[in-house]
């Protein structure tokens, strides 16, 4: 028997990956704490929070695809991610100039850099992530990198859902799978032919895998999967993940796991992402309620973009102004206050800036499409 791919059939929202969503922010709001107020013994592990971006990646894959329709052109699909992502950037880049940027001399300080118009320019169209310079990478709102990922793979989605279009479940885990062993052999190939000129790939490149294993995975379910994975396999492979990538390399150095684990570390975490996300999706499909789907967690989502373009910049306000404190458990207190200055602005991004913005150019642009 064969089956007809749904390829219209809209799933419901799925509110706990919305609260799963906030809680990869609020790890990377974690890992750029340490700058300012380390604390002892669980230091090492807030650091992995950088991988905080892979699962925004796999992430965006797979709502991207869970929520895709057919009737939606494809001029339609990207004004709409542009509405979405666009006008907030803007915001959080006026905020993050006058605080990672100089016209005097540099300090001894890395993160401070030498006013420059033109490598502004490419933060301001999102082009910044293409470069390996960390000045240029980094350049502008440091956390806006991962929106020229996010750009380039939603250049992309079009394309890659015809891909997925006629694919039933098993097809597209195939793809979901191939995507994976892409990733683990570029990393293998990078590892082996480290002086090579495919081994510092631009990072749109390197997480691009991560994407589309979102996407392979999102459709799958359109077409029926229902994995029966409990949501806590996932989060205890994340968990495991980070603690081996802390702890293998000390406690084993030299050894075959520490190796694996320090070199496909990334590759490993977007594999455990990936089951806490389908997991989540599941129970959704199921009728069965999350953890992760409270109302605080959702409304924290609903946030969590507007709270990671603008966290760094305030962590680096006070890292400015009062310097790097002694490690110390009283940092926790350091802690809650820029998690509440932060939250309080991405409040005000996301209602004032994000979703305003985004309702008035939607508009905007189905009035044209509907004369």
């Amino acid at each position: 028997m064969t089956t007809t791919p749904a390829t219209d059939k809209r799933l419901p929202r799925v509110d706990a990956l919305t609260g799963l969503r906030w809680w990869a922010a609020f790890f990377v709001f974690l890992y750029h704490m340490l700058v300012l107020a380390p604390l002892p013994t669980v230091s090492a592990v807030l650091g992995q929070g950088y991988l905080g971006v892979t699962f925004f990646f796999v992430l965006s894959g797979f709502v991207l695809t869970w929520s895709w329709s057919a009737r939606v052109t494809t001029s339609t699909f990207y004004w709409r991610r542009f509405a979405r992502i666009y006008p907030s950037h803007i915001a959080a880049l006026i905020l993050a100039i006058p605080v990672f940027y100089t016209l005097s001399a540099v300090p001894d300080a890395t993160w401070l850099k030498p006013f420059d118009a033109g490598i502004l320019a490419l933060s301001v169209v999102l082009l910044q992530g293409w470069f390996l310079n960390p000045a240029i990478l980094f350049s502008g709102n440091p956390a806006a990198w991962t929106l020229t990922c996010e750009a380039f793979f939603y250049a992309l989605h079009p394309f890659f859902s015809r891909i997925l279009t006629p694919l039933i479940r098993r097809g597209a885990l195939v793809f979901a799978l191939i995507t994976v062993v892409v990733a683990f052999l570029y990393r293998a190939l990078a590892l082996a032919f480290p002086d090579a000129w495919f081994s510092a790939a631009p990072q749109p490149l390197v997480h691009l895998p991560e994407f589309v294993l979102g996407m392979g995975l999102a459709w799958a379910f359109r077409q029926g999967w229902r994995p029966r994975l409990p949501i806590f396999v996932g989060l205890a492979a994340i968990a495991a993940v980070v603690i081996a990538i802390v702890l293998l390399p000390g406690f084993m150095p030299g050894s075959l796991p520490a190796f694996l684990i320090t070199g496909f570390g990334t590759e490993l975490f977007a594999v455990a992402c990936a089951l806490a996300i389908i997991a989540a999706a599941q129970r959704t499909v199921a009728g069965k309620h999350s953890a992760f789907a409270s109302p605080l967690q959702v409304r924290l989502g609903e946030w969590s973009y507007a709270f990671y373009l603008v966290h760094a910049s305030f962590v680096y306000i006070a890292l400015r102004i009062f310097g790097v404190q002694p490690v110390s458990w009283w940092n926790l207190l350091w802690f809650a206050a820029l998690l509440c200055i932060a939250l309080a602005a991405a409040a005000a991004l996301h209602h004032l800036v994000e979703k305003p913005f985004e309702r008035r150019m939607r508009a905007w642009k189905d009035a044209r499409e509907a004369s």
